[in-house]
Protein backbone atom coordinates (compact mmCIF):
# COMPACT_ATOMS: atom_id res chain seq x y z
CA UNK A 1 0.00 0.00 0.00
CA UNK A 2 1.28 2.98 -0.94
CA UNK A 3 2.05 5.85 1.88
CA UNK A 4 0.70 8.99 2.23
CA UNK A 5 3.77 10.88 1.78
CA UNK A 6 4.49 8.79 -2.11
CA UNK A 7 0.40 9.53 -2.68
CA UNK A 8 1.13 13.21 -1.94
CA UNK A 9 4.59 13.11 -4.60
CA UNK A 10 2.78 11.47 -6.80
CA UNK A 11 -0.64 14.08 -7.06
CA UNK A 12 1.97 16.76 -6.61
CA UNK A 13 4.19 15.69 -9.72
CA UNK A 14 0.68 16.24 -11.51
CA UNK A 15 -0.03 19.49 -10.35
CA UNK A 16 3.54 20.35 -11.36
CA UNK A 17 2.72 18.77 -14.97
CA UNK A 18 -0.33 21.76 -14.79
CA UNK A 19 2.45 24.34 -13.91
CA UNK A 20 4.68 23.48 -16.99
CA UNK A 21 1.75 24.21 -19.23
CA UNK A 22 1.67 27.60 -17.41
CA UNK A 23 5.45 28.23 -17.94
CA UNK A 24 4.70 27.17 -22.17
CA UNK A 25 2.25 29.76 -21.91
CA UNK A 26 4.42 32.50 -20.45
CA UNK A 27 2.21 32.50 -16.91
CA UNK A 28 3.69 32.60 -13.71
CA UNK A 29 4.02 28.95 -13.36
CA UNK A 30 1.90 27.34 -10.53
CA UNK A 31 -0.39 24.11 -11.02
CA UNK A 32 -3.16 22.85 -8.87
CA UNK A 33 -5.38 19.58 -8.87
CA UNK A 34 -8.27 18.27 -6.58
CA UNK A 35 -8.03 15.15 -5.63
CA UNK A 36 -10.87 12.78 -4.67
CA UNK A 37 -10.88 9.33 -3.50
CA UNK A 38 -7.19 9.05 -5.27
CA UNK A 39 -8.84 10.29 -8.72
CA UNK A 40 -8.08 13.93 -9.81
CA UNK A 41 -12.01 15.17 -10.13
CA UNK A 42 -10.11 18.88 -10.93
CA UNK A 43 -6.95 20.70 -12.89
CA UNK A 44 -6.05 24.18 -13.42
CA UNK A 45 -2.68 26.32 -14.40
CA UNK A 46 -1.98 29.81 -13.81
CA UNK A 47 -4.46 31.84 -16.80
CA UNK A 48 -4.07 35.10 -15.41
CA UNK A 49 -2.28 36.66 -18.58
CA UNK A 50 -4.41 34.79 -20.98
CA UNK A 51 -7.62 35.43 -20.17
CA UNK A 52 -7.01 38.96 -18.23
CA UNK A 53 -8.52 37.93 -15.78
CA UNK A 54 -6.38 38.50 -12.34
CA UNK A 55 -8.63 35.95 -10.29
CA UNK A 56 -7.40 33.03 -12.45
CA UNK A 57 -4.79 31.48 -10.35
CA UNK A 58 -4.22 27.56 -10.91
CA UNK A 59 -6.51 27.20 -7.46
CA UNK A 60 -9.53 28.69 -8.42
CA UNK A 61 -9.15 26.61 -12.16
CA UNK A 62 -9.30 23.14 -9.88
CA UNK A 63 -11.86 24.10 -7.48
CA UNK A 64 -14.18 25.26 -10.15
CA UNK A 65 -13.76 21.80 -12.34
CA UNK A 66 -13.64 19.54 -9.05
CA UNK A 67 -16.97 21.57 -8.08
CA UNK A 68 -18.51 21.14 -11.44
CA UNK A 69 -17.43 17.35 -11.58
CA UNK A 70 -18.55 16.61 -7.90
CA UNK A 71 -22.23 18.49 -8.76
CA UNK A 72 -21.56 20.66 -5.18
CA UNK A 73 -19.81 23.44 -4.14
CA UNK A 74 -18.43 21.56 -0.56
CA UNK A 75 -15.28 19.26 -1.28
CA UNK A 76 -14.16 18.71 1.93
CA UNK A 77 -13.34 14.77 1.43
CA UNK A 78 -10.87 16.29 -1.01
CA UNK A 79 -7.23 17.36 -1.46
CA UNK A 80 -5.73 20.87 -3.18
CA UNK A 81 -2.32 19.77 -4.45
CA UNK A 82 -0.71 23.30 -5.53
CA UNK A 83 3.01 24.20 -6.35
CA UNK A 84 2.64 27.12 -4.58
CA UNK A 85 1.41 28.43 -1.35
CA UNK A 86 -2.37 29.65 -2.05
CA UNK A 87 -2.83 33.65 -2.28
CA UNK A 88 -5.81 34.99 0.10
CA UNK A 89 -8.37 34.59 -2.14
CA UNK A 90 -7.43 31.23 -2.91
CA UNK A 91 -7.06 30.64 0.47
CA UNK A 92 -10.60 32.07 1.03
CA UNK A 93 -12.08 30.41 -1.99
CA UNK A 94 -10.66 26.72 0.00
CA UNK A 95 -12.19 27.85 2.94
CA UNK A 96 -15.48 28.65 1.17
CA UNK A 97 -15.59 24.72 -0.40
CA UNK A 98 -14.88 23.81 3.02
CA UNK A 99 -11.52 21.94 1.25
CA UNK A 100 -10.81 18.79 3.57
CA UNK A 101 -6.48 19.32 2.55
CA UNK A 102 -4.17 21.31 1.37
CA UNK A 103 -0.72 20.39 0.49
CA UNK A 104 1.52 22.78 -1.56
CA UNK A 105 5.47 22.62 -2.42
CA UNK A 106 6.80 25.89 -2.49
CA UNK A 107 5.66 28.73 0.55
CA UNK A 108 5.14 32.17 -0.49
CA UNK A 109 6.36 34.62 1.92
CA UNK A 110 5.48 37.85 -0.41
CA UNK A 111 1.72 36.53 -1.25
CA UNK A 112 1.50 33.49 0.64
CA UNK A 113 -2.38 33.38 2.77
CA UNK A 114 0.41 31.84 5.97
CA UNK A 115 1.49 35.66 6.19
CA UNK A 116 -1.91 36.62 7.28
CA UNK A 117 -2.52 33.42 9.27
CA UNK A 118 -4.17 29.69 9.17
CA UNK A 119 -7.46 30.90 10.37
CA UNK A 120 -8.39 32.35 6.72
CA UNK A 121 -9.24 28.84 5.90
CA UNK A 122 -11.97 26.46 7.39
CA UNK A 123 -11.21 25.02 10.85
CA UNK A 124 -11.21 21.20 9.65
CA UNK A 125 -8.89 21.90 6.58
CA UNK A 126 -5.12 19.89 7.49
CA UNK A 127 -2.06 21.76 5.79
CA UNK A 128 0.69 19.98 3.98
CA UNK A 129 3.80 22.09 3.19
CA UNK A 130 6.95 21.18 1.57
CA UNK A 131 5.71 18.26 -0.78
CA UNK A 132 8.75 18.24 -3.38
CA UNK A 133 9.23 21.63 -2.63
CA UNK A 134 12.73 21.95 -4.32
CA UNK A 135 11.31 21.33 -8.01
CA UNK A 136 8.08 23.16 -7.09
CA UNK A 137 10.59 26.43 -6.19
CA UNK A 138 13.03 25.87 -8.81
CA UNK A 139 10.03 25.85 -11.98
CA UNK A 140 9.09 29.45 -10.24
CA UNK A 141 12.49 30.63 -10.56
CA UNK A 142 13.71 29.95 -13.79
CA UNK A 143 10.26 31.60 -14.94
CA UNK A 144 11.43 34.74 -13.35
CA UNK A 145 14.83 34.56 -14.07
CA UNK A 146 13.70 34.01 -18.28
CA UNK A 147 11.75 37.60 -17.37
CA UNK A 148 14.65 39.20 -16.34
CA UNK A 149 16.96 38.26 -19.56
Amino acid sequence: METKQKTDENFMRQALVEAEKAFEREEVPIGAVVVSEGMIIGRGHNLVESLGDATAHAEMQALTAASAALGGKYLDKCTLYVTVEPCVMCAGACAWSQIGRIVWGADDPKRGFMRYGQTILHPRTEIVRGVLEGECSELVSRFFKKLRW
